[in-house]
């Protein structure tokens, strides 16, 4: 079953095509990267599929359906979610707040239940810290909820931002350079809990990632743009030995 089809996706900002007819058939259970160097275009293909960007041309359909043009409130409500290249936590909010306040999306009180305490109001924010909290014991945060998200060391925000994305009970979960920052050792741990979560999940994963150990260690298939256009697709080994590839993500050429 295809979870994500994009069909001759393109962008233009005035002048510049930030990215020109992008394909990509993602399968259910599969996890796939996108790769490139800076400025390729990888994070404006994000920013399309989840709706902050509007597209110049082309469908993204999510299982099945067209999410084309749709708000993001309404493509997450429809099974993505996602992590940001720069991490965009509620710094001054402890960490189970961060993770919390997503579960809310799929809080079964309405607005005014919200405002005045009700029995079902109440059994639901102990079900939402539970869940919250199991999030939190997955990617190895339960020890600190308490804690402000600004006082995490950088790796433990990247786990924390997961989770947070988690909590929105997506199919699809799309990661936007998770290793960042990251030395090999976590970058490993990463791997590892990207792994445990797909499986735990049953997730869909759609990765961009400069780490080539990790998009190695972790996809089962590669897109590889540069300048918007796609230069080269194929499995990890394929990829890796594409002369076209080296030359246009390592700037190394015959």
């Amino acid at each position: 079953m295809e979870v994500l089809t994009i069909n001759d996706l393109s962008k233009n900002f005035g002048g510049v095509q930030a990215v020109q007819d992008f394909n990509l058939s993602l399968s259910e259970g599969r996890i796939e990267a996108i790769i490139g160097p800076n400025g390729a275009g990888k994070t404006t293909i994000f920013n399309l599929i989840t709706g902050i960007y509007l597209s110049s041309q082309g469908e993204i359909v999510l299982n099945g359906k067209s999410i084309t043009g749709l708000q993001t409130y309404k493509i997450i409500s429809r099974g993505i979610a996602r992590t940001f290249q720069n991490i965009r936590l509620f710094s001054e909010n402890s960490v189970i707040d961060n993770v919390t306040t997503a579960c809310h999306q799929q809080a079964k009180y309405g607005i005014l239940e919200g405002l005045i305490p009700t029995p079902r109001r109440f059994t639901e924010e102990k079900k939402i810290y539970k869940d919250s909290m199991e999030l939190l014991d997955i990617v190895g945060l339960a020890d600190r909820a308490r804690e402000n998200a600004k006082n995490l060391p950088y790796g433990y925000q990247r786990r924390l931002e997961i989770a947070r994305a988690l909590a929105l009970k997506p199919k699809l979960l799309l990661l936007d350079e998770p290793a960042a920052g990251m030395n090999p050792e976590e970058s490993q741990q990463l791997m590892d809990l990207i792994k445990e979560i797909k499986e735990i999940f049953n997730l869909t994963i759609l990765l961009i990632e400069h780490h080539m150990e990790v998009v190695m260690g972790l996809s089962d298939f590669i897109i590889v743009i540069d300048f918007g256009k796609t230069i080269a697709k194929g499995t990890p080994e394929e990829v890796q030995s594409n002369p076209i590839v080296i030359e246009a993500y390592l700037g190394v050429g015959d």
